[in-house]
């Protein structure tokens, strides 16, 4: 293979596995990229340059993505308007594909923030009641270690705040991608920025649509996390509570159908009106789930409690019938097995926010 084939089989190779997020760091991806084409060791002076991968992902997300990509970064882009300014006494500056155009499917949105207090900086966020994670993360450079502070913050896009000394605000900070100083704006140059590429917007009606829009997956999780407490009849669920049986139920019906979001909601979802009316769980449950789920993730619900009658031949011949005509029958059978499979004591599940982040990963991606 001639030099140049080879570097750009190491291009395309990399960008693959950046863009699929089987790998996050320029370096490891090329150095993987590299072993896998040469079968064996490829100096790093030999590899193509970061911004050669970047480039290459952008040209795979314009293919595969089509242009929802651009209605995406727009969103995106009124999104992080709206953080800044919730923090804007921390003096955010905007980095990343978010600011440049260069998203993706799963990029997030990326902003650093300089304060002494970190309670500075989440008090605002708990007063909108936002779901977040704090991160200290270690880091050696130079043979020097720092802690670096991150703020992740679950929501309709992923955003990610990191942290600076107040006398960090004027530092230069350096891309990894071309080396060279990072593209960055202060509030008041983003909104100039943001005037300027969307001339034709009403920016703050914009910002105040994504201040009134509902994150759907905060809706389920707020209905997802009572049930941790509620248990159930041992006789017929003997692994415990409720929210260990829905995220039982979700491993095994990602690991049937790992592309099929509503059907994954679905097992999630299926019994979450037990936290609200025992008795009647299903109404109660697609009640307060209305317009935060697809009619056909309403259907599977609707109806996962007629699986029992069918596989106990106790359902009326007319009902089967009916259930038979719909295009998702089979899938409808294999969310109770799921169910029925889901009750095992000592089984291993995610946390309840892992599951939530896979789902809406697997939303961004496939929609």
């Amino acid at each position: 293979m001639s030099d140049g084939k080879l570097r750009r089989g190491i291009i395309v190779e990399a960008a693959r596995m950046m863009y699929e997020r089987r790998e996050s760091e320029y370096y490891r991806a090329k150095m993987k990229a590299a072993r896998r084409l040469c079968q064996g060791w490829v100096k790093p002076s030999e590899l193509p340059s970061n911004a050669e991968i970047r480039d290459e992902i952008q040209r795979m997300a314009a293919l595969f993505e089509g242009g929802s990509r651009f209605d995406r970064l727009r969103e995106m882009r009124v999104e992080a308007l709206r953080i800044m300014r919730l923090v804007s006494h921390c003096r955010p500056k905007i980095i990343g594909s978010t600011f440049t155009g260069h998203i993706r499917q799963g990029s997030d949105i990326d902003i650093h923030v300089f304060s002494s207090s970190l309670e500075a900086v989440t008090g605002c966020l708990d007063a909108e009641g936002m779901d977040y994670d704090v991160e200290h993360k270690r880091v050696r450079k130079h043979g020097e270690e720092r802690v670096f502070t991150h703020i992740h913050i679950r929501d309709r896009f992923p955003i990610e705040l990191t942290m600076y000394p107040p006398d960090k605000v004027g530092f230069v900070f350096k891309s990894s991608i071309t080396g060279k100083a990072m593209e960055r704006a202060s509030l008041a140059e983003y909104e100039q920025f943001l005037r300027a590429e969307y001339p034709d917007s009403d920016l703050e009606e914009e910002v105040a649509a994504a201040e009134a829009a509902i994150d759907r997956f905060q809706v389920y999780r707020s209905l997802l996390v009572p049930l941790e407490t509620v248990m159930q009849d041992s006789h017929y669920h003997p692994e415990g509570d409720v929210l260990y049986h829905l995220l039982q139920t979700y491993v095994l019906a990602r690991n049937e159908l790992p592309y099929d979001e509503e059907f994954q909601l679905a097992a999630l979802l299926h019994d979450v009106g037990k936290g609200l009316d025992a008795r009647n769980h299903v109404e109660a449950g697609l009640e307060a789930l209305e317009d935060q789920i697809t009619p056909r993730t309403a259907w599977f619900i609707e109806h996962h409690m007629a699986v029992h009658q069918i596989r106990d031949r106790t359902i009326g011949h007319r009902a089967h019938h009916r259930l038979m005509e719909s295009p998702d029958f089979e899938e409808l059978l294999l969310l109770g097995e799921c169910d029925r499979k889901a009750r095992v004591c000592g089984a291993i599940v995610p946390e309840l926010d892992e599951a939530l982040d896979e789902l809406r990963e697997l939303s961004r991606m496939y929609g």
